[in-house]
């Protein structure tokens, strides 16, 4: 009996402390001991060690020479790092006044308004123009899609400026623009865009009517749709565009009205693009332009023919450097040639391009330039080339005060001699009181010098009002 309960005693400690083990626990208990605590279940021992384990209740003891204690000591928590007492406070929110837009499927709606009123030392425009106090109403609505594949923008636009006091002014200007671009298979893409546009004519373009007492409406209409395709490092693209600009007719002062049909045209062009990438975000292109410009009437009031075959090289290079660096710019040449032989042809250098640059973060800088063909109705004269540019820099100078600025040169070539030389500066600032709204100054300086006796002319204006967006 003696021998049972001696055998008894000594297995019950091995007993309890394999318990332990299969549960991954060694436990001491007591107030100031320590715990460890293993994934793994301890080896078996001998029975003479099992012999020699301490009663149940007692401590087991931690070996140096046990391999499993290094593998399972953790480090505890109590080596966390804390924040200063005295410190900086944490960073604003990036672009803490933006507007959060309208979800609208897969679009993002960003509508805005604007609501003032503006004073301009040269209403028209024009030489001989007065001064005017006018109320001006600017509504504007931009659309995209967020898809990871196909992408598609929509803009639109309008205006009204009315005249409170001084000379008359009754404007509305506006537009609409689309565009839908298609990522297809084998390294083909898509784009397809098509807009419109009403204004008034400026007072001071070439072939307006002298006498009219108003400036006729402008409508220009555009479409144009391409491919482009990549061929290793070959990049090449075919586009084809075709615009439609119409006029309105000019009243007079007795009440008549002068018809300016004989200026309505519609251009029709092809372009194939040939571009090698000498690396990911730098390629060279050539580019061959081919089109016809047709007048509706085939002969106008002074029996010239001014349908016309056009025809441009140019050359350049297109960026894609992420948000820092993108778009293109390229110089060549282009000429229009009347089918009346009366009519000299227009030619001359061409330059376009379309920049954005980010050169810090919430700074834009931007560059846009153009060369367009302006018809005239004067007998013997063909028209002119208009070389446009503009250079607009936008900078969030605090978080809720954004400034812009922007500066423009137009120079007119006249086929018949002479040149006209149009400069422009505006600034503006917006104090946002919120998301939703705030307060904008805007201030531009606009001058025109001509070789052409009665077409010099210059014009200040100021505007202050509210900015409603969403």
């Amino acid at each position: 009996m003696g021998a049972f309960a001696l055998a008894a005693c000594l297995a019950a400690p091995a007993t309890a402390q394999e318990s332990y083990r299969l549960r991954g626990t060694v436990a001491e208990p007591g107030p100031g001991t320590a715990t460890r605590a293993t994934a793994h279940a301890a080896p078996a021992r001998p029975a003479a060690d099992e012999a020699a384990q301490p009663p149940e209740g007692r401590a087991q003891p931690l070996s140096l020479d046990d391999p499993q204690d290094d593998a399972s000591i953790r480090a505890t928590p109590d080596n966390e790092r804390v924040g200063a007492i005295e410190g900086r406070p944490p960073r604003p929110q990036e672009e803490a006044f933006a507007p959060p837009g309208i979800r609208t499927g897969s679009f993002l709606l960003r509508p805005q308004l604007e609501q003032g009123v503006g004073w301009t030392s040269n209403a028209s425009g024009a030489a001989g123009g007065e001064a005017s106090v006018f109320s001006e109403t600017r509504l504007t609505l931009d659309a995209r899609s967020d898809r990871a594949r196909h992408a598609a923008s929509v803009a639109a636009d309008m205006s009204w400026r009315k005249s409170l006091s001084g000379e008359e002014i009754d404007e509305v200007e506006g537009g609409l623009s689309g565009r839908i671009d298609l990522d297809l298979a084998h390294e083909l893409s898509a784009f397809a865009a098509a807009g419109y546009r009403v204004a008034p004519e400026s007072a001071s373009t070439p072939g307006t009517v002298a006498a009219s007492v108003s400036r006729p409406l402008r409508h220009a209409i555009d479409a144009s749709a391409g491919l482009s395709r990549d061929v290793g490092l070959l990049r090449l693209g075919l586009t084809g565009t075709l615009t439609r600009e119409m006029f309105g007719d000019a009243e007079l002062a007795d009440g008549t009205s002068v018809s300016q049909r004989e200026r309505d045209s519609t251009l029709a062009a092809v372009a194939l693009r040939a571009g090698y990438a000498v690396s990911p975000a730098l390629t060279p292109f050539l580019e061959a332009e081919v089109g016809r410009r047709f007048h509706d009437l085939k002969r106008d009031s002074a029996g010239y023919a001014r349908s016309a075959d056009r025809y441009a090289l140019r050359g350049g290079v297109a960026f894609d450097f992420g948000e820092k660096l993108s778009g293109e710019v390229s110089a060549g040449w282009l000429t229009e040639r009347p089918d009346d032989d009366r009519l000299d042809a227009i030619s001359g250098p061409a330059v376009a391009g379309s920049l954005s640059w980010s050169p810090v973060r919430g700074t834009v800088v931007s560059l846009f330039a153009a060369t367009a063909v302006e018809g005239a109705t004067a007998p013997g004269v063909t028209g002119s080339l208009l070389y446009s540019g503009t250079l607009s820099a936008r900078r969030e100078l605090r978080a809720n005060l954004t400034g812009e600025a922007s500066a423009g040169l137009d120079w007119r070539d006249y086929s018949g001699g002479g040149r006209d030389l149009v400069l422009r500066g505006e600034a503006s600032l917006t104090w946002w009181m919120n998301r939703y709204a705030g307060v904008t100054a805007r201030a531009r300086h606009e001058v025109q010098e001509s070789t052409l006796p009665g077409r010099d002319w210059d014009a200040t204006s100021v505007w202050l009002g509210m900015t409603f967006r969403r």
